[in-house]
Order: structure tokens, then sequence, then C-alpha cells
């Protein structure tokens, strides 16, 4: 076992890195396995050492393995990789053009700046798709939407404000058009329920008649999409 630079790593195949963080407000090691990408963090509390760190690694090496098992790692966005839009994977290609476009199942993009074009096309994207939707279950309902604002956050999909502005993860645009259509749905419901009581689960069936089906998809397949870093090229 290595530790270099408050990283501690586990040889074997594959070796294992953990991450060593310290933190003055914790009163006990913790091992923490992300399900997003297999990264792992150990938090130590301030006056703990580096050799206690290890010991406490080393113990529990084969709950950490088992852990890991099916995890799969991150996904760096990069010529030649493939990412899912729309629920297709589509390969990341270079091409002689100033901005991304979709090409059958490739991504053309411009060579030079490959991550942070194929960025800017899912967020455009991803914002012409939901503001439609978001029109369409708005009509249904009888209600108007505030602003709607995108972001990459990982604890939720969308939200909406007691004003009834709308938020949204960029990322929808990567599932399956059903999808995004369900948690557009589900967050206009909110303009009329802001709850999730059954009036609320009413609104979302009244919007979208098949949405167990699409929180069932998101609930197992969802995680995965944060796999894709663009701050990798």
């Amino acid at each position: 076992m290595r530790e270099q630079n408050d990283v501690i790593t586990l040889p074997g195949a594959p070796e294992v890195s953990v991450q060593v963080r310290r933190s003055a407000r914790a009163r006990r090691l913790a091992l923490k396995v992300s399900r997003l990408d297999g990264s792992v963090v150990l938090t130590l509390p301030k006056g703990a050492s580096m050799r206690l760190a290890q010991g406490f690694v080393s113990e529990r090496q084969d709950w950490l393995r088992e852990a890991l098992r099916g995890v799969e790692g991150p996904v760096a966005v990069e010529l030649g990789a493939q990412i899912p839009f729309e629920g297709v994977l589509r390969r990341i290609t270079a091409a002689d053009l100033r901005h991304a476009q979709l090409d059958g199942e490739a991504l053309l993009v411009p060579a030079a700046r490959a991550a942070a074009s194929v960025q800017a096309f899912m967020t455009l994207s991803a914002r012409d798709r939901l503001a439609a939707r978001v029109a369409v279950h708005t009509q249904a309902l009888g209600r108007r939407a505030g602003k709607l604002t995108l972001r990459d956050t990982r604890s939720r999909w969308g939200s909406c404000t007691p004003s009834g502005d709308l938020m949204f993860s960029w990322r929808l645009v990567m599932t399956p058009p059903a999808i995004l259509d369900y948690v557009a749905a589900h967050e206009v419901a909110h303009l009329a329920q802001m709850n999730h009581s059954p009036a609320f689960w009413a609104v979302v069936a009244r919007l979208y008649p098949d949405y167990a089906e699409a929180r069932s998809w998101l609930k197992t397949h969802g995680a995965a999409l944060h796999r894709y870093r663009f701050d990798a090229t």
C-alpha cells in the first residue's frame, strides 16, 4: 500500500486510490465510495496520522473492493469518447466547425475545445427541449411558469420555487426524450401543488400518465449520467 500527496493506493487489479481529506469537524475516520463515479474518499479527523489512515484502509480493503464492484468510473468528455444524447450514445468526433452539431450517431465538435463545445451543445439543446415541454404542460394545466434556469445539479433533476421559477439539470438532455418530458411535467405540476401529496401525483398523472415508468428509469440510470466529466479535457 502506497501513500503519496494525501492519496492512499491499494495495490491489486485494479489499483484503488483513496483520497484523504482532513476535517476539523470529523470525530472519526469515515470511508465513502461514490456511486456516481467510483471515487473513494477517506475523511480523517484533524489530529489523526496517515499511519492510522493507512491501517484503517488496509483493514477495510475487502469491503472497499466489494463496494466498488459494478461501479463504473468517470468518463472524460474528449475526442473519441461516447456520450448519450436523447438516450443514444454519440461518438465525439473532430470536424471543421465553430460549434458542435449532431450528425447521426456522431457529435461533431471543433477539435481544439471538444469538452466545452459538447457541454454548450448539451445545455442549449436541453433549454430548447425543456422550454418546449414546459410550455405544453403549463398550457394543459392552465398555469404560468416563471423563469427557467439550467444547472448541473447532482441532488435533483428539477425544482420549482413558490414564485413559479423552474430549474432543471441540463443533463436531462442525455436521457430519452420521454424522461425529460416527465421531469418537465413533474416540475410544472408543482405550480398547482407545492408538495408531493396524492393531489400532486394526481396532477402529474394528468400531465404525464406514464410517470411511474419514467421515475423508475431515473432511479436506475440517472446517477450514471454524472459519470461524464467536462473538466477533464
